[in-house]
This record gives C-alpha cells, structure tokens and sequence, in this order.
C-alpha cells in the first residue's frame, strides 16, 4: 500500500507532458503538489487550476530553472505554503535539435541550461531543507537518449546523460542524510510531438520497441510513484527505463 498522503512535491516542467501526468498521479494520492512552468506560459496555471477543481490541493510557481535565484524563490514559496518538501521531480526540459555541423552554439547553451543545470539548481536549492528533515526522495527525468544517443540530438543526448552522472553524485552525497535520488530514463512516449511523427517515422520507431508501443505518460508517471514511496526506501543512484524494452 503506496502511502504519500499529505507530503509535498514539487514537479519541475508539470503544465503538461509527462509532467503533468505525474502531478495529477501524485495528488490522486492525497500529494500536495507544486505545478511549475515557466514565465509566459499558462499551463501551469491551468494545470494547477485542474487539481483544486478536482478537489486536490496545488500551487502554481513560474520560474526560469536555469537562473539559481529564480529556483531558490521557488523553494521558499512551497515552504512558505506547506512547510517541507518531501518530493523533487526534475522534470523540465527542452529540445532543439539539429545536426552537430549545423547546431548554434545558443542551442547547445539553451539546452544544457535547462535540462542538466536547471535540475543540479533545483537539486542544490531544496537539499538543505529535505537534509533538515532528513529524508526526501529525488527523481531526475532523463531519457533513453542520455544513453544511447541519437542523431540530431547531440545537446539533448548530452544534457541528459549528464542527469545520469548529476543523479548518481547526489544520490552518494545525501544518502548519509536519508534522501533518495534517482532518474527515470523514458522511451518514445505519446505526446504532441509523437503525434505529428510522419506514419513512415512512427512505424520505423515501433519496430524498435519490443513491446509494440509507445508509452503512455501515465506510464511513466506510475514509475515516478514507485520511487518516491517507501516501497524504493533501499533504492538510490539508479535509473529505471521505462521504454517498452528499447533499451537492454
């Protein structure tokens, strides 16, 4: 029996995708969520709006991950509204694919920022509270791309192999203080930008998959509810693929 009623989660990235998926599975188990999103965009308000509606219980905070202080203050309002985070998700990221003969520099820079230093600066900003308390459990959102690689991807690929090394530090830094980290590598999962795949693309993909599929976010948002409760209490530095058999 999943017990995570009444612990507070922030989930990076959570408007919509995979992240929102995880936040609407947290708080079906009574998980005081923050919905983060970045500023300019609404989803997570919206997204935030959907859990009260529902009758669950969430805060909505914009910020810019790849700006420390800007992580910081998002920190401080989930403390200054609940009181503890028991729960980090480093969720949030970016695409900006090219070949490597034809990638800026800023699309490089642009990705790193977000995806690789936006988690170590949610990472280093809530480590303090959760070492307080001692315990807290951290999952880092890499892919299977941070493993395997793939064309086009080459800042992508980088910024989420770097989670894979962030995850295993700081899963031997804090273990001492009773805090988890680790990181969900997913493979091809359903979302906007797999529904406007061309029929050739998406079927070449499925060929790869050996259980057929693609997966669906909730899939991946089960995975996360496993790794933060007590049932992966003895689990840290490593990283869970949830890809259908993609990667072995």
């Amino acid at each position: 029996m999943i017990n995570l009623k009444g612990k507070t989660a922030i989930i990076t990235g959570s408007g919509r995708g995979i992240g929102k998926a995880v936040a609407l599975r947290l708080v079906s188990l009574g998980v005081n969520v923050v919905v983060n999103g970045t500023v300019g965009s609404n989803s997570a308000d919206i997204t935030a709006e959907e859990i009260i509606s529902a009758g669950g219980e969430a805060i909505s905070v914009k910020c810019d991950i790849s700006k420390y202080a800007e992580t910081e203050e998002l920190i401080k309002k989930t403390l200054d509204k609940y009181g503890s985070i028991d729960i980090l998700i480093n969720n949030a990221g970016i695409t900006k694919d090219n070949l490597i003969m034809r990638m800026n520099e800023s699309d490089f820079d642009d990705v790193i920022a977000t995806n690789l230093k936006g988690a170590f600066n949610c990472t280093k900003a809530v480590c303090r509270s959760m070492m307080k308390q001692r315990g807290g459990a951290i999952v880092n959102m890499t892919s299977v791309v941070g493993v395997m690689g793939n064309a086009g991807q080459a800042n992508y690929a980088a910024s989420k192999a770097g989670m894979i090394g962030l995850t295993k530090s700081t899963a031997k830094e804090f273990a001492s203080r009773g805090i988890t980290c680790n990181a969900i590598a997913p493979g091809f999962t359903k979302s906007d930008m797999t529904d406007k795949l061309p029929d050739n693309i998406r079927e070449d993909y499925l060929k790869a998959i050996p259980l057929g599929k693609f997966a669906e976010t909730e899939d991946i948002a089960d995975a996360v509810v496993f790794l933060v409760s007590d049932m992966a209490k003895y689990i840290t530095g490593q990283v869970l693929h949830v890809d259908g058999g993609l990667v072995m």
